[in-house]
């Protein structure tokens, strides 16, 4: 099962990249964006997702893959359950997170 410490030493690597504790959750932001956060339990992790694609990824995969609550369906956002993913899958969701919120350039010298 992926952890928050396996998030977060791929996090670490990213250029802006910060991680702070809000109201008991552990998020990951670039500047005041965020594009990862935990649950409480830490059992479930949200992350930055394109809104045009998500219904189809919860939809392909619904034992995995979950829509936030109605409040937070503004966002671009989604939920995946941690126990269902393993580190591989996770390296590239929040790879892919953090590319929506980085400028272009600095996700292409992060990539080269």
């Amino acid at each position: 099962m992926v952890t928050v410490e396996d998030v977060r030493r791929l996090t670490s690597t990213f250029p802006r990249s910060s991680e702070h504790l809000i109201r008991d959750r552990i998020k990951f932001r670039v500047g005041s964006i965020v594009y990862v956060a935990f649950s409480p339990d830490e059992s479930v992790m949200g992350f930055a997702f394109p809104k045009e694609e998500r219904d189809a990824l919860v939809a392909a995969e619904p034992a995995k893959f979950m829509l936030p609550s109605e409040s937070d369906l503004r966002y671009n956002w989604v939920h995946v359950r941690l126990a269902a993913i393993d580190e591989e899958e996770m390296r590239e969701l929040v790879l892919d997170a953090w590319r929506m919120v980085v400028p272009k350039k600095v996700y292409a010298a992060y990539v080269s």
